[in-house]
């Protein structure tokens, strides 16, 4: 039912049972998020779909559109900043479902950080035979003078991870992202749309996503030198080019922290210094989201932003969030043993499970994935951004052979991965509701002594495409507003 408030198109739900949706009929073959294949409304989706199928979806979408760009929210493609698409259908989470995947989350980031500090000290991991010395040696983002810092109490302060579910109805982590995690401001800006154009939602609440700004903070307070003091932090950015500029604004403004760019650093007496507001001040702590995450280059010098960081970092004087060095835990081919690196470094089974990940130096593995080619996904390691990824069994034979030959000539610059049918999600075309592929990018933040918060819901990510499987803002994906249900968890 539609309404109008403030000039705006809202919505307003009712109650309903569970029926059948027949304007909105799901793919087959794929788990759908909201329609069962029977054609049913799953049980906590009925009272939104049904709603929203009363509903001019088309004036829906036009009002949410006017709102995100009233809202200046915005993502750089292609060298120019571009309206973030939102979609007007929020991704339901029932609350036992999020209690389990939020276990797993912060266990598994807590290992991921431990596996960081290790390959950066004593490197047990590799001594007891759990990870091959091999694994270690193609990793792109491996920095040997990381050994002149002192370690930080926290190497991973803030985890994006990519989490998608499959045709058998499984959540799993296809990829873990820890240098660089970017979407944590589109969370706030998904939900604070949402409840500008869809103020009443169903009677079972979603829950908020809690105190970011204040999780955060904590975050980057913890990881400073002197934790027990007040230290200064400060967000270094690319400035206007970087992708996620906006991301980078709504944030420090969430933070109260100042945004600073390389331009706006300098050392003195081993500490780190940053012009703002005209004034130089020294600072305890770098939220670090420039596109260069390395402190060196591949010929070991010191990269731009490395070498403005790094005698105050070596004087232990500066703290930099995500720590340098992190990509070690989120090179393509890591995923492989993260499963392993839980059980070692946590010393329990993992509740959160990968995508299957294959090893193509290990001789088996390259052997099953040669012949099993036309069927897996084959990455390039050091990929980024859905780069270079070939979903094989929607690719050209032609260009799966030249894969194969790729990955047969040189092994350890390629990972493969089990094709996942990613779930879908009824989503808003034009006056019409029809399923389109999604992930999840849930976020943890370590803030030290094993304390941490998974932030509730995350960004759900969909490919605005129909049957596109890459949903990355760089390839022109969307986003959804996540809701984790109230309700009891056990």
């Amino acid at each position: 039912m539609q309404r109008s408030a403030g000039g705006r198109s809202v919505v307003s739900v009712s109650a309903t049972a569970p029926r059948e949706t027949p304007a909105y009929t799901p793919d087959s073959g794929v788990f759908d998020e909201g329609v069962a294949a029977d054609g049913r409304s799953r049980p906590h989706y009925a009272e939104l779909l049904a709603g929203l199928l009363e509903t001019d979806l088309e004036q829906l979408s036009a009002a949410f559109a006017s709102e995100v760009r009233r809202r200046g929210v915005s993502f750089r493609a292609d060298g120019r900043a571009e309206t973030f698409h939102l979609d007007p259908v929020p991704r339901l989470l029932e609350p036992r479902e999020w209690a389990a995947l939020e276990h797993g989350l912060m266990q598994r980031v807590q290992a991921l950080d431990r596996f960081v500090a290790d390959v950066y000290g004593e490197r047990r991991i590799v001594a007891e035979g759990v990870l091959p010395e091999e694994a270690l040696q193609g990793c792109d983002h491996l920095e040997p003078r990381l050994a002149e810092l002192p370690p930080q109490a926290v190497h991973i302060g803030v985890a994006g991870l990519d989490v998608v579910r499959g045709a058998d109805g499984f959540l799993r982590v296809l990829e873990d992202n820890v240098r660089t995690p970017s979407g944590l401001a589109y969370t706030r800006a998904a939900r604070e749309v949402l409840e500008t154009c869809l103020p009443q939602p169903p009677a079972d609440r979603p829950r908020g996503h809690g105190d970011v700004a204040g999780a955060l903070m904590r975050t980057l307070r913890a990881a400073a030198p002197d934790a027990s003091g007040d230290p200064t932090v400060v967000l270094l950015s690319d400035g206007k080019e970087n992708s996620a500029w906006y991301e980078h604004e709504r944030l420090a403004g969430m933070l109260g922290v100042p945004i600073v760019t390389l331009a706006d650093l300098s050392v003195r007496g081993g500490r780190l210094m940053a012009r703002v507001d005209g004034r130089r001040r020294v600072v305890d702590v770098v939220y670090r989201r420039t596109d260069e995450d390395r402190l060196t280059d591949e010929r070991g010098e010191l990269t731009t932003v490395g070498a403005a960081l790094f005698e105050p970092l070596r004087a232990g004087r500066l703290a930099c969030v995500n720590a340098f060095g992190t990509g070690v835990a989120d090179d393509k081919l890591i995923t492989a043993y993260v499963e392993d690196i839980v059980r070692f470094y946590i010393g329990v089974e993992p509740s959160l499970r990968s995508v299957r990940t294959y090893d193509p130096q290990v001789p088996e593995e390259r052997a099953t994935v040669l012949e099993r080619i036309g069927e897996l996904v084959i990455k390039p390691r050091a990929g980024f951004g859905g780069q270079g990824v070939l979903v094989a069994p929607h690719a050209r034979p032609e260009d799966v052979r030249a894969a194969g030959a790729a990955l047969a000539a040189n092994p350890a610059a390629f990972v493969a991965q089990e094709t996942v049918a990613l779930s879908t999600h009824p989503t808003v075309v034009g006056r019409r509701l029809e399923p389109r592929h999604v992930d999840l990018r849930p976020f943890v933040l370590l803030a030290g002594d094993d304390s941490g918060q998974v932030i509730q819901g995350g960004l759900t990510r969909v490919a605005l495409e129909r049957g596109a499987l890459v949903v990355n803002s760089s390839q022109r994906g969307g986003a959804k507003d996540t809701w984790v249900m109230a309700g009891a968890t056990a």
